[in-house]
């Protein structure tokens, strides 16, 4: 796999974003080959700095600022929080103070030399300092604005903040997780603020491809609630075709049986029999090879109506092995089957590990971190290629005043004074 430069090298993001759909988004960008200027609060930067345990302990030493009255201490955190470090690599971190007049010009002299803008304030919020898509575009008509909103930029709920575990209750996702004699449950990972994420890059995608037509940036309305409605695909399928109203199941399938999780004598165990055939190879590994001619299995509207009984028979014969010996039951099957992992057996896992899945970078505080890589790769190009560590804050903050505006001696110092800007480092 190449390590050649990416397909979005030379495309500048200003990232204007915290905690986790945003910075997802924007991580996504950088993997691809984007400069990805992270805006952070001059003290407390994202939200997630201080999100923890756990961190990453430092075991480096932080340098003490110069005594020339331009640079600050860094700010005290008890590590860089795992949370941090997961969304936040190939960026670089710029504390500026948008409270400050100075600030404020400096994100809008940002923005005329950026391709994306990507912000996840409440709508309106960024209106205030002269910094919503209207002001920009007339300043940078090319500029690419994506705004991610709980709730959307309009509508009776566009002013409410918005969570992922509120829009996961909100928008039907809790309504259909858990177990069928439970209660709701949220997902394990905030997947509402993820997908929101790639949603939104996929979007940025396509505005810069219009944008070679055209000429002319837009404005792109991302929302977490948009989103998860998005994500009910056959479940909201149902209920709007239908008229059907959904229900849990657990790791069941409503239409499909045998597919779900069985216990085995030490773990568990996930498969699904999507056809008749591959029930026949279920059968066979079970050591049952009649259970497919039995009549009230014969065809998958069979097991779906006799789904408790299928269920049962499975569950006994799993229930007095072990994981492995499932496994190894099933093994050659042709049947879609694998383990309950937790996270041990997942970063364990021999493909996981053959395709490269754990990466490790050299953080200027920490030493070496090891990050979950990109999802996709390409061919000719390895996503992630020369992966860059999450950044302290205000890490870059002069660098990018020089290199991207143009800065001198003068002005730095000046835009520091006036309160625009802080500047802190690390080497």
């Amino acid at each position: 796999m190449s390590t050649a430069a990416g397909p979005l090298t030379g495309i500048r993001v200003l990232d204007m974003t915290r905690v986790l759909a945003g910075p997802y988004c924007t991580m996504l960008l950088g993997d691809l080959g984007a400069s990805v200027l992270k805006i952070e609060h001059p003290v407390r930067g994202d939200d997630t700095r201080s999100w923890g345990p756990p961190f990453a302990p430092y075991t480096r030493p932080i340098p003490q600022p110069p005594s020339s009255g331009l640079y600050s201490p860094p700010p005290s955190f008890p590590g860089e929080s795992a949370y941090f470090l997961c969304v936040n690599r190939n960026k670089q971190s710029v504390a500026v103070d948008m409270q400050q007049e100075e600030g404020r010009r400096i994100l809008v002299d940002l923005a005329c030399k950026a391709d994306v803008l990507v912000e996840n304030y409440v709508p309106g919020k960024l209106a205030k300092y002269g910094l919503s898509y209207e002001d920009l575009r007339k300043v940078n008509p090319r500029l690419v604005y994506a705004s991610i909103t709980g709730y959307g930029s309009s509508g009776p709920y566009s002013g409410r903040p918005g969570y992922d575990v509120i829009i996961e209750a909100e928008a039907g996702l809790m309504h259909i997780t858990g177990e069928k004699d439970g209660g709701p449950v949220k997902v394990g990972v905030a997947v509402t603020d993820i997908l929101t994420g790639v949603h939104t890059q996929g979007a940025i995608m396509a505005a810069l491809l219009a944008r070679v037509q055209t000429g002319r940036g837009q404005h792109i309305d991302a929302s977490l609630l948009h989103t998860q409605v998005a994500m009910l695909a056959n479940i909201g399928a149902n209920y709007l075709v239908g008229g059907r109203e959904a229900q849990r199941w657990g790791t069941e399938h409503p239409s499909i049986a045998p597919y779900q999780v069985f216990p085995t004598k030490d773990g568990s165990v996930c498969l699904g029999a999507g056809n008749d055939h591959q029930f026949a190879s279920l059968a066979k590994a079970l050591g049952r090879p009649s259970l497919a001619h039995d009549p009230r299995f014969l065809t998958n509207k069979h097991r779906v109506a006799n789904r408790q009984a299928l269920v049962d028979i499975i569950t006994r014969r799993f229930s007095n092995l072990t994981t492995t010996q499932v496994l190894g039951l099933l093994e050659g099957c042709g049947l879609p089957f694998g383990p309950v992992n937790n996270m041990e057996g997942t970063f364990g896992h021999p493909q996981v590990r053959d395709r490269g899945m754990v990466r490790v970078v050299e953080h200027p505080a920490v030493g070496p971190v090891r990050m979950v890589g990109p999802a996709v790769e390409y061919g000719g190009f390895r996503a992630g290629a020369g992966m860059r560590p999450p950044p302290m804050l205000g890490e870059h903050t002069e660098e990018v005043l020089r290199s991207v505006l143009g800065y001198g001696d003068e002005q730095v110092e000046a835009a520091v004074r006036r309160g625009g800007v802080r500047l802190y480092r690390y080497k």
